[in-house]
Formats: C-alpha cells, sequence, structure tokens
C-alpha cells in the first residue's frame, strides 16, 4: 500500500542544550522503562484506539547510534593537527619527533574520547538528529504501520540519548492532523523527555493524540490490528 510521511519534528535547541547530558549516567545504566510504566503506555493506547480508528504504536530507544567512528575520527584529526601546529610554530620537533608525537597524541585521545560523555559533546546536534529521524522511519515499516487498513498508522518516537522525538503518521491520518497541533504535542513531548519525564510524555502525547484523532476519524471498528505494547530499542 503505497503510503507518504507526515512528520514533525521540534528539537527545542535551547531548554535541551541545558540538559542534554543532564540524565546521561542514568540513561546508561537503567531500563529505559520498567514493566509498571510500559503498562501504562499500553493502557494509554488502549484508551486513545477506543476513540478512533488510528493505529497508534509507540517506540522508545536508548539512542539511536553509538556513534564510535567519531571519537577514533577526533583523535586522527588531533592528532594529525596539533603536533604538527607547534613544529609550525615552534620549529620543534624534528621529522622523526613530529611522527612519534603524532602517535602519542593519537593513543591519547583514543583513550581519552573513550569516555562516553566526553566523546558525546563530539557529536553535532545536526548528526543526532538525522541518525534518530533515519531509525524512526525504519521503525515505522518494521511495525508495519504502512500495513493498516485505510492507512491510519500513527508512530510515536523518542530517541533519549539524543533527546529526539518524531510522529510519523501514514496517509490516512497526515490529512487530518493539523500540523500546528502536531508541532505543539511534539514540542510538549521534548521537553518532558528533556527533564528526564520520559513516561509522562508518553502518556500525555498519546492521550492528547487520541482526543485529536477522534475528532476526524472516531471509532468505526472494534479490531486492533498492531500490538500496544511501548517497542524499546534498548
Amino acid at each position: 500500500m503505497p503510503y507518504k510521511w507526515g512528520s514533525m519534528r521540534y528539537t527545542l535547541a535551547t531548554a535541551c542544550r541545558a540538559n542534554n547530558y543532564k540524565n546521561d549516567r542514568e540513561t546508561e545504566g537503567m531500563t529505559l522503562l520498567n514493566e509498571y510504566e510500559q503498562r501504562q503506555v499500553a493502557e494509554a493506547i488502549a484508551r486513545a484506539e477506543q476513540r478512533t480508528d488510528a493505529e497508534l504504536v509507540t517506540v522508545l530507544a536508548r539512542h539511536a547510534d553509538d556513534y564510535a567512528y567519531l571519537p577514533l575520527l577526533w583523535a586522527v584529526l588531533l592528532a594529525l593537527a596539533l603536533p604538527g601546529l607547534v613544529q609550525v610554530l615552534l620549529g620543534w620537533p624534528g621529522l622523526r619527533g613530529l611522527l612519534v608525537a603524532q602517535v602519542l597524541t593519537f593513543i591519547a585521545f583514543s583513550l581519552l574520547l573513550r569516555n562516553p560523555r566526553l566523546a558525546g559533546w563530539l557529536v553535532p546536534r545536526v548528526l543526532r538528529h538525522r541518525r534518530a529521524a533515519d531509525l524512526a522511519r525504519r521503525q515505522f515499516r518494521e511495525q508495519n504501520l504502512q500495513r493498516t487498513e485505510g492507512a491510519t498508522g500513527v508512530l510515536i518516537f523518542v530517541s533519549e540519548a539524543e533527546r529526539y522525538v518524531t510522529i510519523l503518521a501514514d496517509e490516512g491520518i497526515a490529512q487530518h492532523l493539523d500540523e500546528r497541533a502536531r508541532a505543539e504535542l511534539v514540542a510538549r513531548f521534548t521537553a518532558q523527555v528533556c527533564a528526564g519525564r520520559t513516561l509522562q510524555g508518553f502518556v500525555e502525547c498519546i492521550d492528547a493524540c487520541g482526543e485529536l484523532l477522534s475528532q476526524h476519524l472516531p471509532p468505526t471498528r472494534r479490531r486492533n490490528q498492531l500490538p500496544n505494547q511501548l517497542v524499546i530499542l534498548d
């Protein structure tokens, strides 16, 4: 069944810049949402789908990419640049010393940048959100949202490490949902993720989606085409 993407991304760059790594230690070491919290998300989906024919699926990812190549890339660049800059400015070291300095600089930065927090600062925000957006689109396909009857699939996607939220909708939904309303939904949810309140953000977003969609796609069938449980990508 052909479909098109109805998506709205809002990053709240200023708010998330202040909180971007605030909860990194907790995010790395915990289950994203426990079983009780996952049931709350599933119950919110069930409530929403009682009011509309839309099929809602929620996905929560710990991160969209491990970005393992970036620390090595930075180590290579710094190893080439710093000793070379010292040689140009001070005339030291010689060629052999320059090669040794570059090797030692590479080893030092490779070890230093293995720290996840330090490495995280090296990942550009644009790249983080691009990876998260790509993962969201893949999840739309993998969760079979493009195969719903009437093209009524809606994906609510969160990647916690990137502090990224998006809503993707199939063509049967995208034509009914108001762009401004979706932008507000994503903005509020992004603020919740930045503040470490992902569960509250999911429940509020699902309830709001149910309210909006009930106005345009009221329930006409009882068949639940897709599972309600939260999909977690750990």
